[in-house]
């Protein structure tokens, strides 16, 4: 069977698409479905189902993509650090969230990065989950930290940790709400404080409101900035209230530089989910990260 067939048929089936494999793969589209039609032919048996945006595989289909997926991985390894050259020399490519990651997984992971000879070369990118998922099924990462479980057989997801979300604000904007019951269980919503937030749409503050007040946000966000860290900044500086990663707002809320407003009894909650595409942990350098995070993800509660 042609390797080539091979590399094109997993490109498709991990991009569901024979036109987004084309880009990836740097070919017409044309000859994308040409090569699937000469490996079908091949095989004897339909390996897509074309639908009217993209394919979705038969079951031919997954199966060969679980078998053959995990080698041709392995040959492009070899491909790029060479059969002679020390495992070490791998190169790991993870994507994630840009505050999780960088607070959490990349300070983790770095002591894989020595010359034990079991070590590798670490490369980082952040994004959304939906596109980590997106990039880790068309082959440009290797592991993806996700708030979203992928569906479907082509990438298998480990839960990781549980994050605590938290109110919180600056202590003299929590004074201003003049609530006796200020920090406790039953307390209102504070809603009469400005919003700090990751994006118009008030993701963590909506996520929040629904969860502990069954209700929406009244306020607007006043401060809008891509990155939680920016996001406790501003609340430090006492631009309004934000809801944040415990993690991330441990150290503040023990110098006193913010404090919590609401304390439910049930904390809301965000899984992380390490994600792999199904297959891969088969080698070496992405089964030891993998295991590595999960051992760290112990000490992160």
């Amino acid at each position: 069977m042609d390797l080539a067939l091979l590399r094109t048929f997993v490109t498709v089936h991990r991009a569901g698409s024979f036109t987004r494999a084309a880009a990836l793969l740097g070919l017409s589209q044309p000859a994308v479905t040409s090569q699937i039609r000469t490996l079908e032919r091949q095989l004897g048996r339909p390996l897509f189902l074309r639908q009217a945006r993209g394919v979705t595989p038969t079951t031919m289909g997954d199966e060969l993509a679980h078998k053959a997926a995990p080698h041709l991985d392995a040959l492009v390894e070899i491909a790029e650090t060479g059969p002679d050259n020390d495992a070490s020399l791998r190169t790991l490519h993870l994507a994630g969230p840009p505050e999780f990651t960088a607070e959490r997984a990349l300070p983790a992971l770095t002591e894989l990065t020595g010359d034990d000879g079991q070590g590798f070369a670490l490369r980082a990118s952040f994004g959304n989950a939906e596109e980590t998922l997106e990039g880790l099924a068309a082959g440009h990462h290797d592991l993806a930290i996700s708030t979203a479980r992928p569906r479907g057989a082509l990438l298998t997801a480990t839960t990781l940790c549980d994050e605590e979300h938290i109110l919180v604000a600056a202590p003299h904007r929590a004074e201003q709400l003049g609530s006796a019951k200020l920090g406790s269980e039953d307390a209102p919503a504070p809603d009469d404080l400005p919003v700090i937030e990751v994006h118009e749409s008030l993701p963590f503050v909506s996520r929040y409101w629904a969860s502990v007040f069954d209700s929406r946000p009244a306020a607007p966000g006043t401060v809008i900035v891509p990155d939680l860290r920016a996001v406790l900044a501003c609340a430090i500086a006492g631009a309004g209230l934000a809801v944040l990663p415990r993690y991330l707002c441990a150290l503040a809320l023990k110098r006193g530089e913010v404090v919590p407003l609401h304390e439910p009894a049930i904390p809301p909650l965000r899984t992380y989910f390490l994600v792999v595409r199904t297959g891969t942990l088969a080698m070496p350098h992405i089964a030891r990260a993998h295991e590595w995070l999960q051992r760290a993800a112990t000490d992160w509660g």
